[in-house]
């Protein structure tokens, strides 16, 4: 790789228009020096094929330890919210992700379905007295994910608003982002660890409870406190943002494509083919969590020195064209085996298959009860986030 190639800039412009940006960057197939926004350098890769290598090997960890430098605003959320999967490399992640994976298991994932069902229908019932035009966003996907994930978690309803409201801040793209961020993670610790004590002497039935449980009564814990509120905060993040993200951007893609949206209603597709589809084309999580080279090695044709940054675009991998033909158009009838919008390897979404339902429920349960459906505006004039590494939609107006 030429050595006198400048850095790619991640900055606004790059965001605006993600998929552009990276199908022009895969055309070097190779990593890439970039500067990330808070000017830390890092390595970017965007081939299918490096990204999923990348993404199971042993040599690139996600212990920020591993860092040779730092940006700007550090490589990791405050302390109190540090310990947690994404930051963790086995033995410790292993455990971590047992527990994890433990709540969202095949069996105990068709458990919820009625649950979902009717939360889903709660919310289409509110949209249909209501008649004329909503907002697939505000309407459904985020009180949806929401709620369901705040009921797995035992989360009070009434805290629910303040957690939506953190989220935001968090994936917001304001100056002072960065600072307003660091408040917001401080403060879900601060509700989070209120919340584990008043569990630990009222627990309920809910997966924070046994969390709790697998903490205190072990001969030797398997969660310490610090494991057990990041852990929360992870499974709360991660169930909210990302799931509501797919549910409009699934939304999104049958509406501008009518043709889909037909073959779905006539059972010409199956939801399980419109969904996997709608993650490989608009992944909700743009990018992995950064990775540290513990050694030096290759990745492609660069040479990645000990401690440097390694970015993995998901979304990138998912739109090359040299796993996936003609990867810009939405095509829920093609061969989507090996997507990676959950990722690859041991960090593999443990939250995949609850995400997945929750998907599908929502959308069969909506182009069912409105048969009209339509978008009420152009799509050049939605409003996407303008964050590296999440791709959601902040609105979906619909007319019903």
């Amino acid at each position: 790789m030429p050595g006198t190639r400048p850095p790619v800039l991640l900055d606004a412009s790059f965001q605006a228009d993600p998929h552009a940006a990276y199908a022009a960057l895969r055309s070097t197939n190779a990593p890439l020096r970039a500067l990330a926004p808070d000017g830390a350098p890092i390595w970017l890769v965007t081939s299918y094929h490096d990204v999923r290598t990348s993404a199971a090997d042993p040599r690139l960890s996600v212990n920020k330890d591993h860092a040779r430098t730092v940006g700007r605003h550090g490589d990791s959320m405050p302390p109190e919210l540090n310990a947690h999967l994404l930051n963790t490399d086995p033995p410790a992640h292993t455990r971590l992700r047992h527990l994890a994976s433990s709540a969202f298991t095949k069996r105990r994932t068709e458990q919820l379905r009625q649950s979902v069902q009717t939360a889903t229908d709660h919310l289409l019932d509110q949209l249909a007295a209501r008649g004329g035009h909503a907002d697939i966003v505000t309407d459904l996907a985020m009180p949806l994910s929401l709620t369901v994930i705040g009921n797995l978690l035992g989360i009070p309803d009434n805290d629910r608003p303040d957690f939506r409201s953190w989220t935001d801040t968090l994936l917001s793209p304001a100056p002072d982002a960065a600072v307003q961020s660091r408040k917001a993670m401080r403060e879900m610790h601060r509700f989070l660890t209120e919340l584990i004590d008043h569990k630990r002497d009222v627990p309920g039935d809910d997966l924070l409870s046994a969390l709790i449980n697998e903490h205190t009564h072990q001969d030797v814990p398997r969660l310490s406190s610090a494991e057990l509120v990041a852990m929360a905060f992870l499974l709360l993040f991660g169930g909210y943002h990302n799931t509501a993200g797919l549910i409009s951007t699934t939304m999104l893609a049958l509406l501008s494509h009518p043709t889909h949206l037909a073959a779905l209603r006539n059972g010409k597709l199956t939801m399980d083919q419109v969904t996997e589809e709608a993650l490989r084309w608009n992944s909700p999580a743009m990018l992995a969590v950064r990775r540290f080279a513990t050694r030096d090695m290759q990745i492609g044709d660069a040479a990645i020195r000990k401690g440097e940054r390694v970015w993995l675009a998901w979304a990138s991998a998912n739109r090359d064209p040299d796993r996936f033909a003609a990867p810009e158009t939405f095509d829920p009838g093609r061969d989507t085996r090996g997507q990676l919008a959950f990722g690859h390897g041991p960090h593999h979404c443990p939250g995949a298959s609850l995400a997945r339902l929750e998907n599908q429920i929502a959308v069969t349960s909506l182009v069912r009860r409105f048969p009209q459906l339509s978008l009420a505006g152009p799509v050049s004039t939605l409003r996407w986030t303008t964050s590296l590494r999440n791709r959601s939609l902040h609105e979906l107006p619909v007319t019903i």
